[in-house]
């Protein structure tokens, strides 16, 4: 019996090594997937982070690189370990941080900005999930893409034929090989090597409101989903998806009225290459006549129907992947939009360590900026320096308690495994590392 408590305590010693060797190295492997869970190094991977889309086009210019550094730092201290930033920046008037200024021709200027960005998430820990083009004008997106393609003589009426004219869809197969395979002029890695990159967004909000059935948006994820992965099959991926469902959800779904917009949170979701599936919240926009109370209801039954359907429909992760509250909302005082996060961070945890374990993986407020940064707020900024303490002790305390979450869950698992191992009768043999894993 003396023996085979020195045999336990070896391995649990060996095991408690293994989990510091895992906690040092937190930024390195690549993010997977296994059932409803987000995987690194083996064990879960729960985190919780921030939305910045800004990083590449303040990083195009050197002299302004220290404001990412320092959303970075803070973040870092905050416990925030997932940036969601762009990846693109498509040219025409007016846009003078344009990536591809052109089809298939870049500035090397920005994508060294971009390269920047990589480098200096490695260095503080925090994936970025990269996303590949916009449904907006903003940066150029969708509708940069279509006059392109009737710059080259295609008959393209509307902006929504971005999901169907062939071209366009050449363009953006393009585009996403060109950003993919970039090699990072700051570490030597490419980026489809880089497990600094969570994962790839195929479209920042996909929308065609010119086809409510969904079927042209579900075609044109299945088709680039296929494409990226023929790409990269290192990072996972995602589409980008607000959570709206389709026609043919029940009524209780059709949760914001006037909001069809041809996207379908279940087919979408569904199609293979879609690694985990992503929703976005906003009562403040969506409902702006309710009153906070409403708002919160909404908040905690959206959730609610996203984490439920994760689970037992898709079968995947969930990501809260946007959220915020604006403090240009009528009435707004900083308690309301801690309770908003508090909802939200509620959520995840809860699900996260539900028995057996839920799909909600972590949640990204919108949207992270550094100091000295006025201009680019847009009323829902956080700039994590200047938030009164509760607001900032909120964000940290969720975000620890996540992490440990996961932790926790590894360790307990490894406690299991212990009690699979046979007993040793022998003073000359240990399990085998087999019998310990079967």
């Amino acid at each position: 019996m003396k023996r085979v408590g020195v045999a336990v305590f070896l391995l649990l010693l060996f095991l408690s090594r293994q989990r510091r060797t895992a906690d040092a190295v937190w930024g390195e492997g690549f993010v997977r997937v296994r059932g409803l869970h987000l995987m690194l190094n083996g064990d879960p991977f729960f985190a919780n982070g921030f939305n910045a889309y800004w990083l590449m086009a303040v990083a195009a210019e050197p002299s302004q690189r220290g404001k990412v550094s320092s959303a970075f730092r803070q973040a870092s201290r905050h416990g925030l370990a997932i940036a969601r930033t762009w990846a693109f920046s498509d040219g025409g008037s007016g846009n003078t941080s344009a990536l591809q200024i052109s089809p298939g021709v870049y500035d090397e200027r920005v994508f060294q900005g971009l390269d920047f960005v990589i480098s200096e998430a490695g260095k503080y820990g925090i994936r970025l999930i990269l996303s590949l083009t916009n449904n907006y004008d903003s940066f150029g997106g969708k509708k940069q893409y279509a006059s392109w393609a009737r710059n080259q003589g295609q008959a393209i009426s509307s902006d929504d034929e971005f999901f169907t004219n062939a071209l366009v869809k050449h363009f953006y197969k393009n585009n996403a090989k060109a950003v993919i395979t970039r090699v990072n002029k700051f570490t030597g890695v490419a980026y489809r090597d880089d497990p600094t990159i969570f994962a790839w967004e195929l479209m920042n909000e996909p929308r065609c409101p010119s086809d409510p059935s969904g079927k042209t948006v579900q075609d044109w994820i299945a088709e680039m989903a296929a494409y990226v992965k023929s790409v990269d099959g290192n990072h996972l991926l995602e589409a980008g998806l607000e959570g709206f469902y389709g026609q043919s959800a029940p009524a209780e779904k059709q949760f914001v009225a006037d909001h069809n917009v041809g996207t379908d949170f279940i087919a979408n979701n569904q199609i293979k290459g879609i690694d985990f599936a992503t929703v976005h919240s906003y009562p403040d926009q969506w409902l702006p006549a309710a009153d906070e109370e409403a708002q919160l209801g909404f908040l905690n039954r959206w959730l609610d129907a996203h984490l439920e359907d994760a689970r037992e429909v898709l079968r995947k992760p969930l990501l809260v992947a946007e959220f915020g509250k604006s403090s240009r909302s009528p009435g707004f005082t900083p308690a309301q939009r801690e309770a908003l996060f508090g909802a939200v961070f509620s959520k995840i945890y809860w699900s996260a360590r539900a028995g057996g374990g839920g799909p909600a993986t972590g949640g990204l407020f919108w949207q992270l900026l550094a100091e000295g940064m006025e201009s680019y707020g847009d009323g829902y900024e956080v700039v994590l320096e200047e938030l009164r303490w509760t607001t900032s002790n909120l964000i940290a305390q969720n975000c620890r308690k996540l992490r440990h979450l996961g932790k926790l869950i590894a360790r307990l698992r490894d406690i299991g495994r212990l009690e699979l191992i046979p007993v040793v009768r022998s003073p000359h043999r240990l399990s085998s590392s087999r019998d310990a894993k079967n």
